[in-house]
């Protein structure tokens, strides 16, 4: 760990700081040039402050125990404060995940907004969307009430330095009963070459009561630089809104991906989330949601994909705190090589939340003896009158599948290769925007094929139109 330092703010803590100066300096580099709300400053100080206290996670914290983020902690902190766009020209989205969908799409080169890049059409009346930066400006009465309010920096070390140093990111507001056809699409792009450079996106999304839309989200990079993102969503769905939440993360696998989601959910909402992962050398994931209101449905719904020496690593709470509410959790991994897979699912249902219906269930399937997976699934029951179930594998393929394929005259390699596409087919069918589900099935089919523990070349098998 880095020495020590004191607090040199008003609104800091007294007590000593775990993080040093490379992070207070950035930090007094940043506020510097900034033109932040008064709220919004205030909120910048106590989260550096709290950063300090906590420092990074070690694997003696029992939520980090299976992911050691040292490799991070060591890396230059070196935050990207000001706009840079390579260069890039907008026809070098084509080839990007979801870049060709109809709808809103919002363009972020390393952290920052570009316009250059993006698309934003007419909307329907009573539908807000810009970036961040741009609604702080123009919509405080819209994101105060928000903003900071539920990705909460007092215990995420990630959530505190985000809303330290975040710089943009996409703000949604859905106005009652507004319905939005296309998705709206997210994409932040980074073209980071220096090892320790790090982005913090940040996303503000609200539904609020009877709306309904799609928003996708999804994190590439260009290049091999050992580079860090940091992104924070809080999303708040109200009474009776339908939202499908879809996040994406193929980062290069040398970069370092930290990711942070809270949902706030309403009376009878439909809100699902899907989390892919095929990318980066070291991910980790939290998706965090209350639901707060009756007859509530929610479904949290991942694939990780990963090889050589990736680790993807997923850490959910669900908590139940109303009556009547409905969660699921799918969760399917494959893993290859020398990867690591790690899964910590809790659920926790309040006094009160009876009736509830929540089920969690993560499943392993691993191609080599050297891939591996530490798995958690919790239950924390303080009510009654509920029906919860959890459970876990971990596994190679399954031989009576195998034999059932072969004796209906499939080769060995064919017979294998259509288990492994239908387990991630699986995960991948629970997206509801055909589109989007279309494109990111095509895209999982390549990745799984260009491993060779997956495909042989001498044995096709057609490829989904």
């Amino acid at each position: 760990m880095l020495a020590t330092m004191e607090s040199r703010t008003d609104t800091a803590s007294a007590a000593p700081l775990k993080e040093s100066g490379p992070y207070w300096d950035k930090f007094e580099e940043l506020q510097s040039t900034a033109r932040d709300p008064a709220w919004v400053t205030a909120a910048r100080h106590a989260a550096i402050a709290r950063f300090g206290e906590l420092g990074f996670p070690t694997l003696q914290d029992e939520d980090w125990r299976f992911t050691n983020i040292a490799p991070v902690a060591k890396l230059p902190f070196r935050p990207v404060l000001a706009p840079c766009t390579d260069g890039i020209a907008p026809e070098a989205l084509s080839q990007l995940p979801f870049a060709a969908l109809p709808g809103p799409r919002l363009v972020f080169v390393n952290g920052h907004f570009a316009a250059a890049l993006s698309n934003l059409p007419p909307l329907p009346n009573g539908v807000k969307l810009c970036s961040l930066a741009t609604a702080l400006a123009t919509e405080p009465a819209l994101v105060q009430p928000h903003l900071f309010r539920h990705a909460k920096a007092e215990a995420n070390a990630f959530a505190a330095l985000n809303t330290a140093f975040f710089q943009d990111g996409v703000f949604l507001c859905a106005g009652p009963g507004r319905i939005l056809t296309d998705p709206v699409r997210a994409i932040y792009l980074s073209t980071l070459k220096d090892n320790g450079a790090i982005t913090h996106p940040r996303n503000l999304i609200i539904a609020e009561p009877g709306c309904q839309f799609t928003f996708l989200e999804s994190y590439v990079s260009l290049g091999d630089a050992a580079r860090v993102t940091n992104a924070v969503t809080e999303l708040v769905a109200g009474d009776s809104a339908v939202v499908e939440h879809l996040r994406f993360q193929d980062e290069s696998p040398h970069a370092y991906h930290l990711a942070t989601l809270h949902a706030r959910l309403g009376r009878a909402s439909q809100v699902i989330v899907h989390s892919i992962v095929t990318g980066a050398k070291l991910s980790r994931t939290n998706i965090n949601t209350i639901l707060t209101g009756e007859g509530l449905e929610c479904v949290l719904n991942g694939l990780y994909l990963v090889q050589g020496d990736q680790l993807a690593d997923h850490h959910m709470i669900v908590e139940h705190a109303r009556p009547q509410c409905v969660s699921h959790e799918y969760f399917n991994g494959i893993l290859a090589d020398k990867a690591k897979g790690v899964f910590h699912g809790r659920i926790l249902v309040r006094p009160g939340a009876r009736k509830t219906d929540a089920k969690q269930t993560n499943r392993n399937l691993l191609l080599s003896d050297d891939a591996t997976v530490d798995t958690k699934p919790q239950l924390e029951i303080y009510a009654d009158d509920v029906k919860c179930t959890h459970g876990a594998t971990v596994g190679q393929l399954d031989e009576e599948s195998i034999f059932y394929l072969r004796s209906r005259g499939l080769g060995l390699d064919t017979a294998r290769r259509l288990l492994i596409h239908a387990f991630a087919g699986e995960i991948i069918e629970r997206i509801r925007h055909a589109a989007a589900r279309e494109e990111l099935d095509k895209l999982v089919w390549d990745r799984l094929e260009q491993h060779p523990l997956v495909a042989e070349k001498h044995q096709d098998i057609p490829k989904p139109e």
